[in-house]
C-alpha cells in the first residue's frame, strides 16, 4: 500500500508528493518547495516517519515544480529525475524564475540525475512507477502511473475539470489532446489522479466531466 502525502508549495499553489510503502524507501514528486517552512515541513514529515528518500521525480520542467530541487539534492543527494525533452527547460530554472516573478534566483539548480523513459519504470520498495509519456503542456511531460495503487501523477496535463496551459512556450495544444486520448486508453477509468495543482480526481469523472477530456474520448468539438 502506498501512503502519498501532498505539500502545497510556493507562490504558484503547486502540489508536492511524498509517497511510501511499508519498506520506508519514498520517492519525492515535484519538489517545488521555494520557503524555509515548505521546505522544513517536508523534511520533517520524512525524518518523523522514518523515511528513506530513492528518487527526485519531475513530471515536467517548469520552475514552479523544481523550486525545491537544491533542498533535496543537498539534504538526500538525490538529483532530479525528468523526460529528456525537457531539459532544456531544465537547465533554463533561474531564468524561468525570473520570468514568472520577477525575481533573481541563483542559478544553482543540481543538474539532471537521470532521464525517464516508457521503457524503465522507476522501483522503490515493492512498487514500481511507469512513465507514461504525455507531451503538451511540455515537450517532456510525463504522467508517473502506479499501476497496483491506481493512482497516476499528472503534473499539469490534467487538472480536475481543466488541463495545462500550452501557451508558456515550447506548449503545443494538439499534442496536449493526443496525450489525453493515450491516458484514456491506458489507464483504467478507476485510477485517481494527484495533479500537479488543486484537487485530486479520478479519470472516469474527468472522461465524463472534463471538457477536454470529453474532445479527446469522443473525437467531437
Amino acid at each position: 500500500m502506498l501512503n502519498i502525502k501532498k505539500f502545497v508549495c510556493n507562490m504558484f499553489q503547486e502540489n508536492c508528493y511524498v509517497a511510501n510503502d511499508e519498506t520506508k524507501e519514498c520517492v519525492i514528486i515535484d519538489c517545488g518547495a521555494l520557503y524555509p517552512e515548505e521546505k522544513g515541513a517536508i523534511s520533517r514529515y520524512i525524518k518523523d516517519n522514518g523515511l528513506t528518500p530513492k528518487h527526485l521525480l519531475c513530471t515536467h520542467g517548469h520552475v514552479d515544480h523544481n523550486f525545491g530541487n537544491k533542498f533535496i539534492y543537498e539534504e538526500y543527494g538525490l538529483k532530479p529525475e525528468v523526460c529528456e525533452a525537457d531539459a532544456c527547460l531544465m537547465d533554463n530554472l533561474a531564468q524561468q524564475a525570473k520570468n514568472f516573478t520577477g525575481m533573481d534566483y541563483a542559478n544553482d539548480f543540481p543538474a539532471i540525475g537521470s532521464y525517464l523513459d516508457e521503457e524503465h519504470a522507476v522501483t522503490f520498495g515493492t512498487h514500481r512507477i511507469n512513465i507514461i509519456n504525455t507531451p503538451g503542456h511540455t515537450p517532456g511531460s510525463v504522467f508517473l502511473y502506479c499501476k497496483d495503487e491506481a493512482v497516476a501523477f499528472s503534473g499539469d496535463t490534467l487538472f480536475r475539470m481543466s488541463v495545462g496551459r500550452t501557451d508558456l512556450g515550447l506548449g503545443d495544444f494538439d499534442a496536449l489532446m493526443c496525450s489525453l486520448k493515450k491516458i484514456i486508453n491506458v489507464l483504467q477509468p478507476d485510477t485517481t489522479i494527484l495533479s500537479g495543482h488543486g484537487m485530486k480526481t479520478t479519470l472516469e469523472f474527468e472522461e465524463y466531466q472534463n471538457p477536454y477530456l470529453k474532445v479527446a474520448r469522443t473525437g467531437n468539438g
